[in-house]
């Protein structure tokens, strides 16, 4: 009886192990096929502030904003991307794209209120309240604000993921990414680098199931009329 249940365990345990080696293989050629995938739609549409063609809108991404209401500093570096992009002329007006899913949490304001303070006119910065990701932030630029070429402004580990949504959702994407946080805040750098590999797994399930934006509502004029 102890040969059986010996052997009922050895048995037992070889196939979680393999279920184990299994399921690991499966989610590892998964991430890497997503980061094909992903890179290979944005391959020849990433450039820097010099390089990039122009485009009516810049797209800021939104990302932590301080208990005080001021933009981190990953966001701070994103805008003075997109103000540089506005300063330049190659762009005619930013979108700022974030989340704005509580009250006492405001990304758009944080983001329009350092581009005015910053010079760039107030007519010509649109805040979009419901960008709670990227997908939702591409979506919402196209369905709502009836965006049809932009340059998607982000840091430069998530650069890739931001051009391939946009494109594959409808919009002539070019994308810069900021990369002067990179050495000053290298830790946080690495752990959000880490994310990104499944956050782009993400991306492509979105993608693939035609996932609507948590928040989608009516389709806006505010960047028709920052643009005229």
């Amino acid at each position: 009886m102890k040969r059986l249940l010996s052997l009922v365990s050895w048995f037992t345990w070889w196939r979680v192990a393999l279920i184990a080696v299994a399921t690991g293989i499966t989610a590892t050629v998964t991430v890497v096929a997503s980061e094909n995938w992903i890179r290979g739609r944005a391959e020849g549409h990433v450039h820097t502030i010099a390089s990039v063609p122009a485009a009516p809108v810049a797209l800021v991404l939104g990302t932590q904003v301080l208990r005080t209401g001021e933009p981190g500093d990953f966001l701070a570096a994103r805008l003075e991307t997109a103000r540089q992009l506005y300063v330049t002329g190659k762009v005619q007006a930013i979108l700022v794209s974030g989340d704005n899913g509580r009250r006492e949490y405001d990304e758009p304001t944080a983001m329009y209120a350092w581009l005015v303070r910053n010079g760039v006119p107030p007519e010509h910065v649109v805040r979009d309240y419901a960008g709670f990701d990227t997908y939702d932030s591409c979506f919402r630029a196209k369905e709502i604000f009836g965006v049809d070429r932009a340059i998607v402004v982000t840091q430069s580990f998530h650069i890739a993921r931001s051009v391939a949504l946009c494109r594959e959702l409808g919009i002539d994407t070019s994308g810069v990414g900021d990369d002067t946080v990179r050495d000053i805040f290298p830790g946080n750098w690495r752990q959000a680098a880490t994310r990104e590999h499944l956050a782009h797994v993400k991306a492509v399930l979105d993608l693939v199931t035609g996932r609507e934006p948590v928040h989608l509502g009516r389709t806006e004029t505010a960047v028709t009329d920052a643009l005229s």
